[in-house]
């Protein structure tokens, strides 16, 4: 059973800094594309980030460049997203996916096969 399990997200004043992890269990995708998306209420879910089997391609949502870096670890099947210079319109809940069979990066959702259960970022003024 394939898993993605987010972890790190939580509540802080703008300004602030969170690292969200996405651990996955079940099978590894050092060869797939990994992204993070996010979903505030009421908004259609949006990509943040994503990032190629080698991270050697990488892309950002303009509402975070230059705040936020996406980053892997294939050794341990896990993926990053540090959110810096948080502010309260990154407030959301956030998602992990991976892609089942493409190695290369891609800002929709439907790229993406599996999906973690999110967790909630919260960015206070």
């Amino acid at each position: 059973q394939v898993q993605l399990v987010e972890s790190g997200g939580g509540m802080v004043q703008a300004g602030g800094s969170l690292r969200l992890s996405c651990a996955a269990s079940g099978r590894t995708f050092s060869s797939n594309a990994m992204g993070w998306f996010r979903q505030a209420p009421g908004k259609e879910r949006e990509v943040v980030a994503a990032i190629s089997w080698s991270g050697g391609s990488v892309y950002y949502a303009n509402s975070v460049k230059g705040r936020f870096t996406i980053s892997r670890d294939n050794a341990k099947n896990t993926a990053y997203l540090q959110m810096n210079s948080l502010i309260p319109e990154d407030t959301a809940v956030y998602y992990c996916a991976a892609a089942a069979f493409s190695s290369g990066i891609s800002d929709d959702p439907g790229a993406y096969d599996y999906w973690g259960q999110g967790t909630q970022v919260t960015v206070s003024s």
